[in-house]
């Protein structure tokens, strides 16, 4: 199939905009707890009237300081209320929210800030305060700095009791759908940052459409700890989701402690990247082996696998497989769902390929992981697993509203309202990434089946070429070997050349229990174990394991164990933790040439 289109449930309005719901639920539910505020160790819940109130008094701040409709304001911090908090102020006053990772460079955030002319930056810390002094001779159009540790949000509410409330509604209500909402800037794995221009109706046409099809997660009752930088887009969509459906969500700024906080709070759901399942599932089965308990780990995972792959047949599982998987949830599953704090049913997985295996394995468990698929260009969500709808190892089908579409290279395309208008002072990357008649070319590659479930394959530049003319797409291979518990990342190479080879990681953190259990010194460092006898075998298993998918010539011939881990403060992922190819091919090309020299 070629294309595959879903009529809209909801149209947005030309009138409308993301703070409509803000206001809506103050007034038709005032009562109904929307987030909780975690601050060192003590909880504050946060009602609907009171989130309004809070977003009012915030604005009428922002426009004590002179921010004028249009404005860009950025927002460089955790995940932490205040952040959500600023986001609806920054709307409410009519302007436009910029969004800085928080573990950006001097180097990210003066390009952001200038590219952007952002008038106003909110910061988090005196590190990010000091960061944005040490660049502000390159920002003119920079006027002012918020802290949040230093009581931004006390100084702005205060300064902000000489404006009318009024002034709010009438900059709110001025605002409409097509006017700019934010700009993104894309981490990108190659080159600068572009700033992807989204409306109000990009982002609400987007989220109006994925609750109603998404009961099981975005509904009153529910309820999500947010532990995603919210400078992504994903995180983003599913903050002004938990608005828009009145559920209530939590923020969680340090992920170090990530276990005790769902442990604690309890959601129904919860929204990762693949790499923060793969750490789960890993840390599950090391946890297992060390106790002893490695083969019954290994049969409740096969059950696992099997009772969700059964869930897609006609007749579902068997009375054999049923009472196996019984008996696992009661020996292993249960202690997995408890990791998540007991109530989490559904998770959401996008930013990069959760892969089948994982799927399967979740859903076996009892968490069923909604796979979607988006980019920041398209607000970002454009396909997703649906409740009753669910095709493990695809992305789903295309959201209410959602035209997508595969070229005859393979190259998806993307329409509907929530495809973006245009990158930021960059008209020829737009002219590149908007076809005339406004589909958004993705760059991805991939295969829309006969009922529109999509499958992303790779993406076009990753293609690899070898010297015989083979195309090689290296995520199949790459999330085979990442699923061994020692391996952390795996990067494939081989463009122009002879033959396939890998580049592959170890995770520092299950590295201590292999050295304990093969008998090696206790802080032993990777580098020094590259050429280990044991330690190869263990990752040529998982080589050999993810060779069984591809053919001979796509196999992995050679891999060489790297000295430490791809990180983001060496460059090499991005904030959302994909890898920047371009990145590990500069640092490590001295080992890549000499894998060739054979």
């Amino acid at each position: 199939m070629r294309e595959f289109s879903v009529p809209p449930i909801v149209t947005v309005g030309d009138a409308a905009n993301l703070t409509d719901p803000v206001w809506e639920n103050a007034e038709a539910a005032p009562d109904t707890v929307q987030f909780v505020r975690r601050d060192a160790g003590t909880s504050t819940e946060v009602t609907c009237r009171q989130f309004r109130d809070e977003v009012v008094a915030v604005a009428r701040g922002l426009v004590a300081a002179g921010i004028a409709p249009g404005d860009r304001v950025a927002l460089m911090s955790r995940t932490r209320y205040e952040w959500t908090l600023f986001d609806y102020a920054i709307w409410a006053a009519g302007a436009v929210t910029v969004p800085i990772y928080e573990t950006s460079s001097a180097e990210q955030a003066a390009w952001i800030l200038a590219d952007s002319g952002a008038v106003a930056v909110v910061v988090e810390s005196t590190a990010h305060a000091t960061l944005v002094a040490g660049v502000r001779d390159r920002l003119p159009e920079l006027r002012e700095v918020w802290q949040l540790e230093l009581d931004a949000v006390g100084q702005l509410v205060t300064a902000g009791e000489a404006v009318d409330a009024a002034d709010i509604e009438v900059r709110r209500t001025s605002l409409t759908a097509d006017d700019v909402a934010t700009i993104i800037y894309t981490s990108g794995t190659t080159g600068r940052p572009k700033g992807c221009v989204l409306t109000h109706r990009n982002m609400y046409a987007d989220i109006a459409n994925a609750v109603p099809v998404l009961p099981n997660l975005f509904r009153e009752g529910a309820s999500t700890l947010l532990f995603l930088p919210l400078a992504h887009a994903f995180a983003r969509l599913i903050q002004i989701g938990v608005v828009q459906a009145r559920a209530t969500m939590a923020h969680c700024a340090d992920t170090k402690n990530l276990v005790g906080e769902l442990q604690d709070f309890k959601p129904t759901f919860v929204l990762s990247v693949p790499r923060v399942f793969e750490k789960v599932y890993n840390g599950a089965r090391q946890k297992a082996e060390a106790e002893g308990k490695g083969k019954i780990f290994d049969r409740a995972e096969k059950v696992a696998i099997a009772y969700s792959e059964a869930l897609e047949t006609r007749d579902g599982p068997g009375l054999a497989l049923r009472a196996q998987h019984t008996l696992f949830d009661k020996l292993v599953y249960r202690k997995l769902r408890a990791a998540m704090g007991g109530r989490c049913r559904d998770a959401i997985s996008g930013g990069a390929p959760l892969g089948a295996r994982l799927g399967h394995f979740f859903r076996g468990v009892g968490v069923t992981i909604c796979e979607g698929y988006g980019l920041t260009e398209t607000s970002p969500a454009a396909a997703a697993n649906l409740p009753g709808h669910t095709r493990v190892g695809t992305v789903g089908r295309p959201l209410p509203g959602v035209t997508i579409r595969i070229e005859e290279d393979g190259e998806v395309l993307i329409s509907g309202d929530i495809v973006f208008r245009r990158y930021w002072h960059n008209d020829t990357a737009t002219a590149e990434a908007l076809t005339p008649d406004g589909w958004f070319r993705t760059g991805d590659l991939g295969q829309l089946d006969e009922d529109g479930y999509l499958s992303i394959t790779g993406r076009k530049k990753e293609i690899i070429v070898t010297a015989g003319g083979k195309n090689v797409a290296p995520a199949v291979l790459e999330d085979q070997v990442r699923a061994h518990p020692l391996v952390s990342q795996c990067l494939v190479v081989g463009d122009r050349q002879p033959f396939i080879a890998a580049l592959v990681t170890v995770d520092e953190e299950a590295l201590p229990k292999w050295l304990e259990a093969h008998g090696k010194p206790a802080g032993t460092p990777v580098a020094e174990l590259r050429d280990d006898e044991a330690l190869r075998a263990e990752i040529q298993g998982a080589v050999d394991l993810a060779n069984q998918s591809v053919s001979k010539a796509e196999a992995i011939k050679v891999f060489r164990i790297l000295p430490q881990d791809f990180t983001e403060a060496t460059g090499e992922l991005t904030p959302s933790l994909k890898v920047k190819r371009q990145v590990v091919h500069k640092t490590y090309a001295a080992e890549i040439a000499d894998i060739y020299r054979r």
